[in-house]
């Protein structure tokens, strides 16, 4: 809070009275500068700084101490003081006297701040006068040099710093050395407040341009935050810039950049797919991570999907080499992107945002066919012999998150997704040879998952599906237990309406 008074007072003491403050390293610039005489006024002084402080140029500290605070030049004295609440302790009023000190000023100089340019214009002055002779008229002995001091009061909040801020902006009115005393975002966030308290124009846009051009520390940030209301709309609005979305799904466009980026262009691409992988679990908006992964899932399929296409139709009307070189592109595209299809099918399912993605790969008849007609022709080997298991991994991960509920897929939805990719599968174990230990593993894994789908549909889906899965059996009956279960489950559940009708 600010107060002001226009007085004539006695003999004012020529010496700055105060005692030792409390002094943040960001405004430690100012009581260095403070001349001894000057403060020898009573029996306490202020401390001076380290050798470290920010004004340390001997024609800055000349500057200062010819002319701020000096009593033989000045035309206006200063209480500034800790304005404290009726409210509070004893304690805390004993120690008001300790936060009250008297600086020597020049109106001639402090008018650079407007607060203070309006406190010393003619009118207000006359105004004050006025008032202040009728109220002491005994005082009219006093010496003409006293009567033409003019006497200011300055209320500041009640903060450790805030005096010292005070005197550190007092003083960048008198030298204008912005550059070494606003050395850091804290500093500025100290002086920014006061000078527009002071309507302290320059010192205002000083503040604000360094805040512009340097990083915050949250906390900082919260500072500048609550300090934009107070500052005009150009002074505000790089600030606001960096802390204000252009858009409202900028978050959205940002995720879906990333994983461009992670899935595409990245040359360490694992690395930066992990790192992308924890902000995506780390979002705070589930649903906008899911429309950001459905999105990138979309666009990866549809190029797989057009690659198989194109390479299980080709255009033999050019030459042969052509042709050949565009099939092995298409499928070397459908295999870096079958990749790419995998990893977002993971992100979906560790996030439990998968149920679009398994809709819509149950829902892929002519995807299935072309990959069906591209696996039974031998070209696929030499060139990306592992796109089979790149597109079974992704079917058994999509598979067995439904089964364990991860994803609560509808009735029809898992009936398709067996119904469409069961023939893939067996494909893929007809056709791959050598078969390595790795996929044989994988393929008897979506054998057992596609089992346990089939047992939660409807016994007539069920009896369909069933009989397509003969190929899981093996040389050794014994070995397929998975395949024995499955049919035994079957034919329990087909003999119980009879049982049940019994028990009516």
């Amino acid at each position: 809070m600010i107060n002001h008074t226009i007085t004539t007072t006695e003999n004012v003491s020529a010496c700055l009275t105060t005692t030792p403050l409390p002094r943040a390293s960001s405004t430690g610039a100012i009581i260095e500068t403070f001349p001894d005489k000057i403060i020898s006024g009573s029996s306490q002084k202020l401390r001076r700084t380290s050798s470290s402080s920010t004004i340390s140029s001997a024609t800055a500290i000349t500057t200062i101490t010819s002319s701020f605070n000096d009593p033989s030049t000045a035309d206006v004295i200063l209480r500034l003081f800790v304005d404290h609440s009726p409210f509070d302790s004893a304690t805390t009023l004993d120690s008001a006297h300790q936060s009250d000190i008297q600086i020597y000023l020049h109106s001639g100089v402090i008018s650079r701040a407007k607060y203070f340019a309006a406190l010393l214009s003619d009118r207000w002055q006359h105004q004050k006068n006025t008032e202040t002779n009728s109220n002491n008229a005994a005082e009219d002995s006093r010496s003409n040099d006293n009567n033409n001091l003019v006497h200011l009061n300055l209320g500041v909040l009640d903060d450790p710093n805030s005096i010292t801020v005070h005197l550190t902006v007092l003083q960048l009115i008198y030298t204008n050395d912005f550059a070494t005393v606003i050395d850091s975002a804290s500093t500025a966030l100290e002086i920014l407040p006061v000078a527009l308290e002071l309507l302290f124009e320059d010192c205002v846009k000083l503040c604000v341009n360094f805040l512009e051009a340097v990083p915050w520390s949250e906390e900082e940030e919260k500072r500048v935050l609550s300090l934009i209301p107070f500052l005009c709309e150009e002074e505000s609005k790089e600030l606001l810039a960096r802390v204000s979305p252009g858009k409202d799904n900028s978050c959205e466009e940002m995720l879906h950049g990333l994983i461009l980026a992670a899935i595409h262009n990245h040359p360490n691409m694992a690395f930066v797919k992990a790192f992308v992988a924890k902000l995506l679990r780390d979002f705070s908006s589930r649903e906008s991570a899911r429309r950001v992964l459905e999105r990138a899932f979309e666009a990866s399929l549809k190029i797989v999907k057009e690659s198989l296409e194109e390479y299980s139709s080709p255009d033999f009307r050019g030459d042969h080499n052509e042709t050949e070189a565009i099939q092995r592109l298409n499928l070397h595209t459908a295999m870096t992107n079958g990749r790419h299809l995998l990893w977002l099918v993971e992100r979906m399912i560790e996030l439990r945002v998968a149920d679009s993605a398994v809709k819509e790969w149950s829902e892929q008849a002519a995807f299935t066919a072309d990959l069906q007609r591209a696996f039974r022709d031998d070209a696929w080997r030499n060139i990306v012999p592992g796109l089979p298991a790149v597109v079974i991994r992704c079917t058994c991960k999509l598979a067995n998150a439904v089964t364990a509920g991860t994803i609560l897929a509808a009735r029809q939805v898992r009936m398709k997704l067996v119904k469409n990719w069961l023939p893939v599968l067996i494909v893929c174990k007809d056709n791959v040879s050598p078969m390595l230990p790795s996929h044989k593993t994988l393929y008897l894994e979506l054998e057992e998952t596609f089992l346990r789908i089939i047992s939660t549909l409807p016994m007539s889906d069920a009896q369909v599906l069933l009989q397509q899965c003969l190929s899981f059996s093996t040389r050794n009956v014994e070995d397929c237990p998975h395949l024995i279960t499955a049919f035994n489950t079957w034919f329990r559940r087909a003999i119980q309406p009879h049982q049940l009708e019994n028990l009516d």
